[in-house]
């Protein structure tokens, strides 16, 4: 390692924090003030009070520049839409009446005005809001957020750096706005962007800024010559302002490429730049580049996506590397702590040698902390945590949960036979046909039904003791019997439990199988208000006893209509868990394929005629790099075949996915040889549709005509229009009328609502399509 002198200057910093409080103190105050029980004064002191206890515990950490900017409400894209004043034509009046109320409008919707599109966050299972834009936008500045952000975080003594999600980000993630052309570009938009951008940062300087970061994250995906000169001529101008802050430009989740020398080159005064091992090509990248002379370099070197502890070891000596391709080198994670959760030291049901294995969000910034340290005065300072270190590294190593001779060899013996069906789709939808005599245009739900708080209170007075698991269960059978009469009563042909047992349809089963933990208070942000608590998967995997059965069997006695089983699929489960990084996932899919096949098997020969196995990480968990998705949807489609194949060709396999863009992986979608897909398409106006069209999709696909992430209730005239949107692409015996997604967050009124109009919409069609 250079001397101590060389790296005297290195800093602790962070991208971004989880918002949400100890105790989720932000979602109970926005849910509340929905509900009418807090008021908007009462939200932004909440809020406020967040933000400051935050900042104080990162600077009592060691963290040396605090990010500012990244708290939202909602989402930080579409903080960024209001920033810039991109505000679509049907929600500005709401905007303009009350911000607070028009921000949430554009969020959730209302009655009678829509959302805006919904769709995740690179490869993560964050959803951002995606911007509308068209010829005629008009962008406007308003810094008013991140002024008084930073202004907070300087009043309290702090060294505090602005983030803020880039103009060229901005614009890649952007969409047409409803009714213009599908082939408009909003890159074509930047001229008019970048002076709103040079007034924010010129608030942001006379607010006390000395640095900004502008996140572009988009940039290490494939990028056209052309988008790389849009990106080259965005910081030249940007960088060419009089009146701003030094600009820190940031990407993350992947290697640079083709952006790298591009953003080197740029006049700005540093770059933030992902270390990790899926973006560990930056670093000879950056060498062949000529390094960042005079320029100071964040290094991304703990991993800001997973909750293993950092190689603190690896770590100094890559930073060590980066000290001669700088002028400055400071220490950070990989991207924003936002996809962590905030504290391992509140798990108490852990075993204690297995948390040692697991950094969370404040784990990570004594990290962070202690490599800044290491790297300013040598690793003689930090003697004790590197022993402590390698301590907890070889402790997961030898760790027999890590390591299941059983489930290897298991594995090792899978065939190709054994991810194939035993008759092509094109015979055994014959069968199914015959078998279930669904009508044209079945309609179904995706199957999760409102989680009430009455389901809430019992499980936790279940783990509390209050009941005991005879009341928890007769809870849930009653919980069943209520949804199955409903679905009967409204006339829904493919019936569904309603998953009451279930906290989570991943931590569900996680809880069940050999090789994962569950956390207490792991909660991570997903969309909005809406968190969930991804699993652990630490260690080899196998299922002991039946998951579902049971329920599904208990439903199935209550109806003489098909009930559908439901799982979630493999690569869900390993997207939606903090997965392990000691074996390539390919091994752990299979593992996970495994579990469930036998669960499959189990539902078929209990007499569950119509399975489903949900599978909406599979575009997410797409690789961010065009070169690497072959790869990845090899094992990926293979993992969910190996689930599904050894049912019987009149079992009827279902899949779901939603919240995503599904275009580029229709060939896959293909490939998992699933009878019928249900997808996400109200938001997008059947887009999804007309992919698979394009594509010759051969099975049967419900896109569906319910966004269930907003409170309105769609009318039975505009459930219809979208299923005749999605007829001009799919033929009416392959078409299932579904909503877009599970019910579980929704409540009951609207779920009733919006289901009868689903069933009315569906019959409405039918006999339209009925008449000659």
């Amino acid at each position: 390692m250079t001397t101590k002198s060389a790296a005297a200057a290195a800093q602790a910093t962070l991208y971004g924090y989880p918002r949400q409080g100890a105790d989720r103190e932000l979602k109970k105050a926005v849910e509340g003030y929905w509900q009418g029980r807090v008021t908007a004064d009462a939200l932004r002191t909440t809020a406020a009070d967040l933000r400051r206890t935050t900042w104080r515990q990162l600077a009592a950490a060691g963290i040396d520049e605090v990010p500012t900017g990244d708290f939202s409400y909602y989402d930080h894209v579409l903080d960024t839409t209001v920033m810039v004043g991109a505000i679509p034509a049907r929600h500005r009046a709401a905007v303009a009446a009350d911000p607070l109320d028009g921000y949430f409008a554009m969020a959730r919707g209302t009655q009678d005005v829509a959302p805006l599109e919904m769709t995740k966050w690179f490869d993560t299972n964050y959803h951002y809001l995606v911007p509308e834009l068209g010829p005629d936008t008009v962008f406007a500045a308003d810094s008013s957020q991140q002024v008084t952000g930073l202004r907070e975080a300087l009043d309290l003594g702090l060294g505090a750096r602005p983030v803020l999600v880039g103009p060229v980000t901005y614009l890649l993630l952007a969409k047409p706005a409803p009714g213009v052309a599908a082939d408009f570009d909003p890159l074509t938009l930047l001229d008019r962007l970048l002076p709103v951008y040079a007034e924010v940062l010129a608030d942001l300087r006379a607010a006390g800024a000395d640095w900004v970061q502008l996140d572009e994250p988009a940039l290490v995906q494939d990028r056209t010559p052309a988008e790389l000169n849009t990106a080259a001529r965005a910081y030249r101008d940007l960088g060419g302002l009089t009146d701003r802050p030094k600009l820190l430009v940031a990407s993350y989740f992947d290697r640079l490429g083709d952006a790298l020398p591009v953003l080197a080159k740029a006049p700005v005064e540093g770059l933030a730049l992902d270390f990790t091992e899926r973006a560990a090509a930056n670093l000879d990248a950056l060498a062949a580049v000529g390094g960042l002379p005079g320029k100071r370099l964040v290094a991304g070197v703990v991993n800001g996506r997973n909750i293993w502890v950092n190689d603190l070891t690896a770590s100094l000596t890559t930073l060590g590397t980066l000290l001669g391709l700088a002028d400055r080198v400071d220490v950070a994670a990989s991207c924003s702590l936002l996809h962590v959760p905030l504290d391992a030291a509140a798990e108490r049901d852990i075993d204690p040698q297995i948390l040692r294995w697991l950094a969370f969000a404040r784990q990570k910034t004594d990290e962070i902390v202690t490599l800044a340290k290491g790297l300013s005065q040598g690793t003689g300072a930090i003697t004790g945590e590197l022993a402590a270190n390698r301590a907890d590294l070889a402790s997961r190593a030898r760790s027999p949960i890590t390591h299941d001779p059983a489930v290897r060899s298991r594995a090792d013996a899978v065939t190709t036979a054994d991810t194939r069906r035993s008759q092509p789709y094109a015979k055994r939808a014959n069968s199914q046909h015959a078998a279930l005599r669904l009508p044209l245009l079945p309609s179904t739900t995706i199957g999760s039904f409102p989680q009430t708080a009455e389901l809430r209170t019992a499980r936790a007075d279940l783990r509390a003791g209050r009941i005991d698991t005879a009341g928890y269960e007769e809870r849930i059978r009653s919980e069943i019997r209520e949804v199955i009469a409903f679905q009967e009563k409204t006339g829904l042909d493919v019936l569904v439990h309603g998953e009451p047992e279930r906290n989570d349809m991943v931590q569900y089963f996680a809880e069940q199988l050999t090789g994962y933990l569950a956390t207490r208070h792991g909660w991570v942000q997903s969309y909005g208000t809406r968190y969930v608590r991804p699993p652990v998967l630490a260690g080899d995997i196998s299922r002991p006893a039946p998951m579902t059965v049971r329920w599904t069997a208990y439903a199935r006695s209550l109806t003489a209509k098909p009930v559908k089983g439901m799982l979630t699929g493999p690569v869900t489960m390993l997207a939606w868990s903090f997965v392990r990084d000691d074996q390539p996932l390919a091994d752990t899919a299979r593992q996970v394929a495994l579990a469930l096949r036998d669960e499959v098997n189990d539902l078929e020969a209990a007499g569950t005629s119509v399975i489903q196995v949900d599978e909406p990480a599979l575009r997410e968990t797409l690789p961010l790099r065009t070169a690497d998705h072959r790869t990845y949807l090899a094992w990926a489609t293979e993992a969910f075949r190996l689930t599904t194949a050894g049912v019987r060709p009149e079992t009827q396999i279902h899949t779901h996915m939603c919240y995503a863009e599904f275009g580029d992986i229709v060939q896959a979608i293909d490939d998992l040889d699933a009878d019928v897909i249900s997808l996400e398409a109200a938001r997008s106006h059947m887009q999804v549709a007309r992919e698979l069209a394009a594509h010759g999709y051969p099975r049967e696909a419900g896109p569906g005509v319910y966004d269930i992430h907003s409170p309105r209730v769609p009318s039975a005239h505009e459930a219809a229009e979208l299923l005749r949107t999605g007829l001009e692409a799919i033929p009416a015996e392959r078409l299932w009328v579904n909503p877009d997604c599970g019910l579980k967050t929704r409540g009951w009124p609207e779920t009733r609502a919006s289901l009868e109009n689903l069933v009315a919409a569906a019959r409405t069609v039918r006999a339209e399509l009925a008449t000659p």
